[in-house]
């Protein structure tokens, strides 16, 4: 068996989403070609096992011979032996099979997922990308779980029918001819099924979006009362779902009916023909027997074809909503070559449309009486968002790099601290885990940030447990605990925003001091209007309507009613 996750899971064919089934079908041929073998294999044996009944009753029971008797039933022990073995190598390749598929196509979606960055979640609902890997993926992975079984399908149909028409010629036209004709009928649900079943995943996407949603925000809701409006919010979309899955219910039902009325058609025909020709003479009793015995059989390769069917619906969409998330084109080509070197980590990074300069090797704040301006100074100081990009670093567009070396030169932290699932260390140390950083260089950076209280509160220490989202955590310890993660990564650029906005004054003070001592020297950029942290900047930059029309250092700066007006809220505007 192949290792998963696969150290290369290939290059699909996304031109469509019968392409890209196909090429994941080929990416794991030899799999699925001894599948249908051994299913073929499988099947063919029960299908014999009726002829080889018959066989007996006409040579060994009716002329009381005992030798044909025991030769036939020796024959019922081989093709017995047949099926049980090929049965389990046939199970064998279909959980291979539906594996390989599944998370072959989970590494695609991942992978593009991850190369699209946050341009996954502006074009995509979060809910409906976790959907993708929670449920489609594996439905995907499910049509190929079958292709053994419908290769035994069609292969033991066939011979099936050969006998009978070598024995009958009506049986065996009404088998080979009628069984595709009643299966082809199935189009006419299919296609409707299709497009409902389509409807009603993307109401639950949304769905899904909604909850998780709700969940990452229950605290704010909580505190602004919205615990109600946002329920009524999640029972209005829940009912939009349950009103596809009705809808889907009822096409369903019909293709799950098909499964029994099908085979059960072909019972009582074969049946009654059978019977008729037994009473005429036309055929032997062992014949007969056989009949009965097909009539039973046949069953078992028409319920697979209508299976096959509904899992090929199934996969259809699913491998859609993949090739949707695969389309999605990242901000920055992550295999563009590079236009020009790395310039001098100690040089000037320059943010032409708002006209800020952050000056090497020295820290620099940025104010804005609107959040969301110098936050955008921030993105474009670190390439991030759909380009193109003006900041220039050294001299040179940040858009004439590669992408890999800006973002390991220039880090920018969110302010939205983001904590994951995983040891603490690990977080902390993120890409860098196992590189060789000390616990030593942890600790240092850890009351660098002022989070010593934290790592005291977990008794294993760094080698304790982050729960999801850092839940256990408050907004300030998680705040914290993402500036130790964003200093750890040692950049000769690092770009802050609003580092210490969920932190008391005290810490906050303690943090302005540590962080200016500790990145000395090396490139800082701080958006903040915390008079804490302006006092401990080099150089102050003041932005209005996005533009920097002031800079000097923070005590030059207080004498300018419009940034004491920001960085105070108007407290000392009487001094």
């Amino acid at each position: 068996m192949q290792q998963m996750p696969f150290a290369d899971p290939g290059r699909p064919d996304t031109r469509s989403v019968p392409r890209f089934m196909l090429w994941i079908a080929g990416q794991q041929w030899r799999s699925q070609t001894l599948g249908m073998i051994a299913g073929a294999a499988w099947m063919l044996a029960i299908a014999l096992i009726p002829a080889a009944v018959g066989k007996g009753v006409d040579e060994g029971i009716v002329p009381g011979n005992p030798r044909g008797l025991f030769t036939w039933a020796a024959v019922l022990l081989g093709l017995g032996a047949i099926c049980a073995g090929t049965a389990a190598i046939r199970h064998y390749f279909a959980v291979s099979n539906w594996l390989y598929a599944s998370y072959r196509g989970a590494q695609l979606v991942a992978e593009s997922s991850e190369k699209a960055g946050p341009a996954v979640t502006r074009t995509i609902p979060s809910g409906e990308v976790v959907a993708v890997f929670a449920n489609d993926v594996m439905r995907l992975g499910g049509l190929y779980d079958v292709m053994g079984r419908l290769t035994g399908a069609v292969v033991s149909y066939v011979a099936v029918g050969i006998i009978l028409l070598t024995a009958s010629p009506a049986l065996g036209w009404l088998v080979l001819l009628g069984g595709p004709v009643m299966l082809a009928s199935l189009t006419l649900i299919v296609r409707p099924l299709q497009r409902r079943q389509a409807r009603q995943r993307e109401e639950a996407g949304r769905l899904t979006t909604l909850g998780a949603d709700t969940v990452a925000g229950l605290r704010v809701l909580r505190g602004i009362g919205g615990e109600q409006t946002f329920l009524r919010r999640y029972e209005a979309q829940s009912a939009r779902v349950r009103e596809r899955g009705f809808r889907v219910a009822g096409i369903q039902a019909a293709l799950d009916s098909a499964q029994v009325l099908i085979p059960g058609v072909f019972v009582v025909l074969v049946t009654w023909l059978g019977a008729r020709q037994a009473v005429d003479g036309t055929i032997t009793a062992g014949q007969l027997v056989a009949f009965y015995g097909y009539t039973a059989f046949l069953t078992m390769p028409l319920q697979t074809a209508v299976e096959v069917v509904d899992r090929a619906v199934r996969a259809h969409i699913a491998a859609g909503k993949m090739l949707r998330v695969m389309a999605i084109r990242p901000d920055h080509d992550p295999d563009a070559a590079p236009r020009a070197p790395l310039p001098d980590p100690a040089s000037d990074l320059v943010d032409p449309i708002s006209g800020t300069v952050a000056r090497g090797g020295r820290l620099t704040a940025i104010v804005s009486a609107r959040p969301e301006e110098s936050a955008a100074v921030a993105d474009r100081m670190g390439r991030h968002g759909p380009g193109p990009h003006q900041t220039t670093w050294g001299g040179v567009r940040l858009d004439d790099l590669g992408i890999a070396d800006v973002r390991r030169s220039i880090v920018v932290s969110e302010p939205d601290p983001r904590l994951f699932t995983g040891v603490l260390r690990d977080q902390l140390l993120g890409a860098h885990a196992g590189a060789g950083t000390s616990d030593a260089a942890v600790l240092e950076t850890i009351e660098t940030a002022s989070a010593a209280d934290v790592l005291d509160a977990i008794p294993e220490g760094l080698d304790g447990t982050v729960e999801e989202r850092g839940r256990s955590y408050s907004g300030g310890q998680r705040q914290r605990l993402a500036l130790a993660r964003a200093l750890l990564t040692d950049a000769p650029v690092l770009v802050l925003v609003e580092p210490t906005s969920a932190v008391d004054a005290h810490t906050e003070a303690r943090i302005a001091e540590r962080l200016a001592t500790h990145r000395r020297g090396r490139t800082t950029v701080v958006t903040t209007v915390s008079p804490l942290l302006l006092s401990q900047a080099d150089e102050v930059v003041l932005l209005e309507d996005g533009l920097a029309t002031r800079s000097g250092t923070h005590h030059d700066l207080l004498a300018d009613p419009a940034y004491r007006h920001v960085v105070l809220r108007g407290e000392d505007e009487d001094q």
